[in-house]
């Protein structure tokens, strides 16, 4: 997602920055997931979605964190939640916005449609907040 984002000349402006978290260590000692969310819930899950959010937000001292955590395959993935479920999450100071989505094809479209759906689900949040004013 940060790449389609700083595709866009001027992308300094409202990008500070991003973390790749592909390992559970990351997660938890950049990303500050806490160690029973990986535990109890694992690392594609809600509630870990939630959290890199959050916590993304704080870290980088921003008005709006975004997280993406999921199975782009072709390994991967379990029983509840198989290659291809991606967990989408967007955070504010008010409140945090989580949700799942299931994506098909090949671990590099997997992948894009993932990006894809980060922004539109951040133009959603954005545009809900706006006129919630």
């Amino acid at each position: 997602m940060t790449s389609k984002l700083t595709d866009v000349a001027g992308s300094s402006d409202y990008v500070k920055g991003s973390i790749v978290s592909y390992t559970d260590e990351i997660k938890n000692k950049i990303l500050r997931v806490r160690g029973e969310t990986l535990k109890n819930f694992s690392a594609v899950s809600e509630e870990t979605a939630f959290e890199m959010a959050a916590n993304v937000r704080k870290i980088f001292q921003t008005d709006i964190g975004v997280g993406i955590t999921g199975f782009a395959g072709p390994g991967g993935g379990a029983e509840k939640n198989s290659v291809g479920t991606v967990f989408i999450s967007v955070a504010d100071e008010k409140k945090v916005s989580v949700k799942k989505f299931q994506f098909s094809g090949s671990r590099i479209e997997i992948k894009d449609q993932a990006a894809e759906s980060a922004l539109t689900f951040l133009k959603k949040f954005l545009e809900e907040e706006f006129w919630n004013l």
